[in-house]
């Protein structure tokens, strides 16, 4: 017991950095389970990691991190014209890495690794769909890092939760992390199989509401995500594992819409809702930025060329003011990709012009009700979609493709009409949209590669910047969509987007030692493992 407190205790000085008298309270009030007092509450702990605000959809992640790197190297979002457009901001990706390690999901996750390995054996099957369910959101998270890093510490990271000693881990190669990854994703799918949940699992589990199926259903989708990630890399061992788990839907079901097991009110997609006690939304993030404005190449090339539906779901057509009157412009326009910073400044800050389009309101920006996004049906749909065009049938890529884009129009609708802001888009008729997806420019026709560019473009728009993470990964794996030159800078070493991320500056000082392995890797051309021509 006296240990298992001390344990707790350094969590909470590493995630509060507070006086070590408050160690107490936190037990008390968070981290002891009120009816089994010898033992911390691996059920907090699990709830604790789900609430991470790198899992929602708040300002400090999207201001800081998403919107200045990821979004601006997909085009996904308008970035400013100028000679810091593509360097990255080092506190802000310290921030991204503090709030992984710790304290963050990591150092967390270690505790509840400890604390099960410390119960006696027959106490732990209690706490398996707890430890299952948080290793997955753990290591789906670390795959992130992978992707945007390459080796990270992590075997030997967050050592002093797990062992009370500080030892400065060691970065571990990436692919044999993806190796693990997809390994624990699958060990999680087959637990999730045959488990019948609790009220106790249900009560701490905030994201899936104690939905086994649903769980083992998103630990499948994140081993389909990460087989096709390094299908460039290692296309046999991807071919072969994604097509058996394709041809056995029954025995690898995935998130792809086909889920009856749902609670009403809730979505096949996996969600983190917002908290009741969470009223702000990304206003700020994206107005400070000035990301509020449309992206050129997304709008005006993908988007209005085929007429598509979404346009109204996610953004607004803008005006100018005339007489003290708004007058909406007729017709969506972005700026081009081109334009100066000063100009496009004098276009949206100057009433009577504002001839450009504006991200939407209702949806993404002004809505207080967005929740995290951790994968959608459309997603899964479009990677079904991909691995059958280049390893099954044609005819089932189609399926899949169309069922995506579907599940794409729908999504945005959905958080459209969910919004807190009263301005709602007109949802279009199912007719329409299958107009749209058979008869425009984006119906599934044309040799393999250019249902691959098609399969690529989609859910790169479906992606967007809200969920830029992936849609820097899959861009980079694919090059799809084929983009228009990006600006150049004349900041020396910041010329042009990066391939990967720079590690943070207080990893390479606190962990040199260990830094010395990956500094020859640590530069923006050295390409992530899977990111090969």
């Amino acid at each position: 017991m006296k240990k298992l407190k001390n344990i707790i205790c350094l969590l909470v000085a590493a995630i509060a950095l507070t006086a070590m008298q408050s160690c107490k309270t936190e037990l008390d009030n968070r981290y002891m389970d009120p009816e089994q007092t010898d033992i911390p509450n691996i059920r907090a702990f699990m709830t604790q990691i789900l609430n991470n605000s790198r899992l929602r959809s708040e300002y400090w992640h999207y201001r800081t991190f998403v919107l200045p790197h990821h979004a601006r190297y997909t085009q996904t979002t308008y970035f400013a014209n100028n000679n810091t457009m593509y360097q990255q901001q080092d506190s802000y990706t310290n921030d991204y890495w503090r709030d992984f390690y710790s304290p963050g999901m990591l150092g967390v996750f270690r505790v509840m690794e400890r604390t099960y390995a410390a119960m006696p054996e027959a106490e732990r099957a209690e706490y398996d769909a707890f430890m299952h369910a948080t290793r997955v959101i753990v290591y789906g998270q670390a795959a992130k890092l992978v992707n945007n890093f390459g080796d990270i510490p992590f075997s030997e990271a967050g050592s002093l939760p797990a062992t009370d000693q500080i030892v400065l881990g060691k970065f571990d190669d990436q692919k044999e992390l993806y190796d693990q990854f997809i390994a624990a994703f699958t060990e999680a799918a087959e637990f999730f199989s045959t488990y019948q949940t609790t009220n106790d699992f249900i009560r701490a589990d905030i994201l899936n509401r104690g939905n086994g199926e649903k769980w083992r259903r998103y630990a499948n989708s994140l081993k389909l995500r990460a087989l096709m990630q390094i299908s460039n890399a290692d296309e046999s061992r991807a071919r072969t594992e994604i097509m058996t788990m394709l041809n056995a839907p029954e025995m690898y079901p995935l998130i792809d819409g086909t889920q009856a097991s749902l609670e009403a009110g809730t979505r096949a997609d996996v969600l983190n809702q917002k908290l009741t006690t969470y009223t702000s939304s990304l206003l700020d993030a994206v107005r400070e930025l000035n990301t509020h404005y449309a992206p050129d190449y997304m709008l005006n090339t993908v988007l209005k060329t085929a007429n598509d539906p979404r346009m109204d779901a996610l953004f607004g057509k803008y005006g100018r003011t005339e007489g003290g009157r708004f007058v909406p412009n007729a017709d969506y326009q972005a700026l081009p990709i081109t334009t100066s910073e000063a100009t496009a400044d004098t276009e949206y800050s100057n009433a009577t012009l504002r001839r450009y389009a504006i991200v939407d309101s209702t949806t993404s920006w002004i809505n207080n009700n967005l929740p995290g996004i951790l994968m959608t049906t459309s997603e899964v749909n479009f990677i079904k979609a991909e691995a059958q065009e280049r390893w099954g049938s044609t005819a089932e890529a189609r399926t899949a493709y169309e069922t995506a884009v579907e599940q794409s129009v729908d999504f945005y609708f959905y958080l459209n009409g969910a919004s807190s802001n009263s301005l709602k888009a007109t949802r279009p008729t199912a007719d329409s949209v299958q107009t749209f997806i058979k008869e425009s420019n984006i119906a599934y026709e044309g040799a393999t590669q250019a249902k691959l560019q098609l399969i690529g473009t989609q859910k790169w728009l479906h992606f967007g910047w809200l969920q830029a993470e992936q849609a820097w990964a899959d861009y980079r794996r694919t090059g799809y969509p084929v983009l228009p030159a990006f600006p150049v800078s004349n900041l020396n070493g910041f010329q042009n987007p990066p391939v990967r991320l720079l590690y943070p500056s207080n990893e390479v000082t606190n962990n040199s030692m260990n830094y010395e392995a990956v500094r020859s890797k640590d530069t923006r051309t050295t390409r992530i493992f899977w990111d090969v021509d």
